[in-house]
């Protein structure tokens, strides 16, 4: 439209931009940004300066109505902050603006003040004077809504105050207020206070004071003082006791019954039965049941007020009155409630008028069902109650079969075997047109059908089995096609306990396919899950391999292999909840491989849904017996972490391998915190074993000494042949051990757990093997020993160098601690051979030494003076090559072959362990 215009002339481009500008104009006018002037806002301007107490003061003196408002209604908040100063300053300023105030102001200063006693914020003994007067001095106001509010707030002073104050602030104006020359509202107010202050006062306080005033106001002209009056008596009564009770306030009550005004039989009725459990037998005989008979007779004929609130405690009096009823008082009693199942209904047609009150009588009589089911006995069921039960299930008002159907599990539980008599109803109720039917219905629908399906003669069941299972399916459907989805969610999971009351084959054929087509198809996330429970419940309680099979590969090929991605979040919204219902091997054999599978989904949702279900499937895991499980779910998680590009997914799995990490820091923690502890017991058995052997250390040094003398004595007595030779051959033999020992240089090293294994290995022989292999060693040892030994004895004597006397006494030494090992070997019980005694000596001798640090640094430092004398005996030969040239040469053609011969002999001498003893006899 606007190029047409255009396109007719060049007045025409401007008009349309004008006319639109123009309106622009009038939408960018400038609006009244307050709805205040100046001198207004002017006056509603407080000083910065001023605290909340002195702001409020301020407020309540020379501000506007608006003002002083909020400032009453902030009371409570000033005193929390400053009570003292509150009550002191703002409370009085609060009473001077009550006088001649509006109802606005009224109102709040009477909310506040309850707001005040209600939390309790002061001390009430300290500052109740001066909420009190206030409250007292507005009780009486002229509107009603304002003085009903400040007696709601007197009421509830009157539980804080004490017994004197209100003997003095309270009960004297109030025998003032009581009189008749004070307004009805006045005396009303009395009544309500009368009752509330009972309880506050003994029996004989109530008797002697509380209780004329009261018999005065019940007798009162106006009907509302006297039906007020009446319902204030049950409080009094309590107070004063049984006996006056029966003497003094029951007569009074039962004259109340017979009052021409409705409102005031109405109240001295309820209060008879609520003082019921007052009374005795007698006067339940002769005051109560005929009380109940009349106005029963009354209120069918004349007045439906008191019919309701007969039909409201009916089933409770017709209880508490069975031990005194004659059998035809109680026939009377139960005509009386059938006619109350039919008020208000027309017998043509079966139409009802819009009284509300009707309805509410027959709604009273569904809440009394159950107690009348009671008093009328389940053997009368059928002939007294049945027909006005049914009647009540199938009323035209909604209301009324609501509260059917919600009394329905009760009625069905107190029948028993009976429950066959209520099975149309109950399929009237489920086929209902109202979902607020079926919503009172479902709410306990799990007792109903236990009630049902349990109870019930078989053959019965089987019959009616078929049409409960229709109205079941009807019900859900047309829930299903609501928008009530709270309503089909409470109703899926209620039929999960259908998995326990129907045979499996039923189960399988009508529910099973009806609650998958809900999990695949319903858009309501959860009614999704809702169905998914239903469903791995009807799974988990199938006991047919087959069906289970079936159901399963339906949940396979259907949900995690399924085209929409919807589909695939269902499945793993299933297995979420089967890790709930099925145990740990059942869900792993069956649900986790699919879900699993689903890391390749091309969907991010999808992902990310198995990303966040990824703790709950490692938690069902159980090693060893998982470990093959446990390997692809962590195959799945490093394929997440490495090739991931969605930035929600990628948070998600990497909070998830962060937890993970953590607990296997946490198990890492565990395992060490064990090993601290098993490592701290070992040295405790350590530590004794070191206390036990430190015990006896002269005894082991007695036993070395013992055995170095013997070894001595024994070198002696076989040297005695031969003195003359003694010392060569003893310097030779020495000389010659030095050497060896020098030599071997790798004895200091700690000894590796291979050879400690050896050695062990061969510790733990047979005796009997190891004794008969070592004597045949130690006598060829032996014969070649005294062989060596002649040819050395032969040759020609080796050259002593000067070190020769410090290796002389390393030699002894070290020989004194092979006695001493031997001595131990021979006290632990070793074997008893010389030989292998030694060897194995000498190889534990090396794990000892790798094991206490001290023998190491002894060893070490002993390799060490090896090395300095190797040193010396070479510079020794270098200072005596010069002069003995020949000599040395002659001597060390001679001492190879003598060397190797002692080398050979003090190796076998080191074995045997009898190098001094073989040096004598040489």
């Amino acid at each position: 439209m606007l190029p047409g215009r255009m396109a007719l002339s060049p007045a025409g481009v401007l008009c349309g931009p004008l006319e639109e500008l123009q309106e622009l104009a009038f939408i960018e006018r400038p609006i009244r940004r307050s709805l205040k002037t100046a001198e207004e806002i002017d006056q509603l301007t407080v000083d910065e300066d001023l605290n909340d107490i002195e702001r409020a003061v301020y407020l309540l003196s020379v501000g506007q109505e608006v003002q002083r408002v909020s400032v009453i209604s902030n009371l409570s908040s000033l005193v929390r902050q400053n009570p003292a100063e509150t009550f002191r300053r703002v409370v009085p300023k609060v009473r001077e603006v009550l006088n001649g105030a509006g109802a606005e102001i009224q109102l709040a200063a009477a909310a506040s003040f309850l707001t005040i006693l209600q939390d309790d914020i002061i001390l009430i003994h300290t500052h109740t004077y001066s909420i009190l007067k206030i409250v007292l001095l507005h009780l009486n106001h002229r509107d009603t809504v304002v003085s009903n509010a400040w007696l709601e707030t007197l009421l509830l002073a009157i539980n804080a105050l004490p017994k004197e104050t209100i003997k003095q602030e309270v009960l004297n104006p109030l025998l003032h207020q009581s009189q008749l020359s004070h307004a009805p509202q006045a005396r009303l107010a009395s009544c309500r206070i009368l009752g509330k202050v009972a309880c506050k006062f003994d029996s004989y306080i109530v008797k002697k004071e509380l209780l004329p005033l009261a018999r005065s106001l019940c007798q009162d002209p106006e009907f509302e003082v006297r039906a007020c009056m009446c319902r204030q008596l049950e409080s009094i009564a309590r107070a004063t006791g049984v006996d006056d009770t029966r003497t003094e306030l029951l007569p009074d009550l039962v004259e109340l019954a017979g009052d021409e005004d409705s409102s005031v039989r109405l109240a001295a009725f309820d209060t008879i039965i609520n003082l019921m459990e007052m009374m005795d037998s007698d006067d339940q005989l002769h005051v109560v049941i005929p009380l109940v008979m009349a106005v029963c007779e009354a209120s069918l004929q004349e007045d439906e007020a008191i019919m309701a609130s007969l039909s409201f405690r009916f089933g409770k009096l017709c209880n508490e009155l069975a031990g005194s009823l004659l059998d035809e008082q109680k026939s009377h009693l139960l005509q009386t409630f059938k006619e109350m199942c039919t008020t208000g209904l027309q017998t043509d047609g079966n139409q009802t008028d819009s009284n509300n009150e009707s309805t509410l009588i027959r709604c009273n009589c569904c809440y009394n069902l159950p107690a009348m089911v009671v008093f009328a006995d389940t053997a009368h069921f059928l002939s007294e109650l049945y027909p006005s039960f049914s009647s009540l299930c199938s009323d035209p008002e909604v209301c009324v079969r609501r509260s059917a159907a919600a009394s329905f599990h009760q009625v069905v539980k107190l029948l028993g075997s009976k429950v066959q008599l209520v099975h149309k109803e109950l399929l009237c109720l489920l086929q209902d047109d109202a979902l607020e039917v079926l919503d009172a219905l479902m709410t306990h629908v799990e007792e109903t059908l236990e009630a049902v399906l349990s109870r019930g003669e078989n053959q019965t069941l089987d019959n009616k089995f078929p049409d409960l299972m229709a109205g079941l399916l009807l019900a859900e459907q047309k829930i299903g096609r609501s928008l009530r989805w709270r309503l089909h969610e409470k109703l899926l999971q209620r039929y999960s306990c259908l998995a326990r009351l129907l045979p499996g084959e039923l189960l399988h054929q009508s529910f099973s396919p009806r609650i998958f087509i809900i999990l695949t198809t319903n858009k309501v996330l959860p009614v999704q899950k809702a169905a998914a429970r239903t469903f791995c419940t009807f799974l988990r309680y199938n006991r047919k391999q087959e069906q289970r099979q079936e159901m399963m590969g339906r949940l396979i090929q259907d949900l995690a292999q399924g085209r929409s991605y919807w589909h695939r979040l269902r499945f793993l919204d299933v297995c979420e909840t089967a890790t709930e219902i099925f145990s740990r091997k059942y869900f792993n054999k069956h649900f986790l491989i699919p879900a699993l599978e689903l890391v390749h989904d091309p969907v991010a949702n999808v992902r990310y849904k198995l990303c966040q279900l990824l703790p709950r499937l490692r938690s069902s895991l159980r090693l060893p017996a998982d470990k093959q499980l446990l390997q692809k779910l962590d195959f799945c998680v490093q394929k997440l972490l490495c090739k991931e590009k969605d930035k929600d997914v990628v948070a998600m799995i990497r909070k998830f391998h962060k937890r993970q990490e953590r607990d296997l820091l946490d198990q890492k923690k565990e395992k060490e915190e064990t090993l601290l502890l098993e490592m701290e017991q070992l040295e405790r058995q350590q530590n004794e074993g070191k206390l036990n052997s430190d015990k006896h250390p002269e005894r082991k040094r007695r036993d070395s000494k013992t055995s170095l003398s013997a070894t001595k004595s024994m070198s002696v007595s076989s040297s005695a042949g031969a003195s003359s030779s003694y010392g060569k051959e003893m310097r030779k033999a020495k000389l010659s051990r030095s050497r060896s020992l020098t030599s071997q240089p790798t004895t200091s090293k700690p000894v590796t757990s291979d050879r400690s294994l050896k050695v062990k290995e061969l510790s733990s022989g047979s005796a009997s093997g190891k004794a008969s292999m070592l004597t045949s060693k130690d006598d060829s040892l032996r014969t070649a020993h005294f062989s060596m030994g002649a040819q050395s004895a032969s040759s020609m004597p080796v050259l002593i160098r000067s070190n020769t006397t410090s290796l002389l006494d390393r030699a002894s030494t070290l020989d004194q601690r092979d006695h001493r090992t031997s001595n131990l070997e021979q006290r632990d019980h070793r074997p008893n051979t010389l030989d292998y005694r030694t060897v194995n000596m000498d190889h534990r001798n090396n794990i000892m030494d790798h094991r206490t640090s001290t023998l190491d640094q002894r060893d070490h430092r002993t390799s060490t003076l090896d090395q300095r004398d190797h040193r010396t005996s070479t510079l020794e030969q270098r200072d005596h090559r010069t002069s003995t040239l020949d000599q040395r040469s002659k001597t060390m053609d001679r001492g190879c072959g003598m060397k190797e011969g002692q080398s050979r002999k003090l190796s076998i001498n080191r074995k045997s362990n009898s190098f001094s003893v073989q040096s004598g006899r040489d």
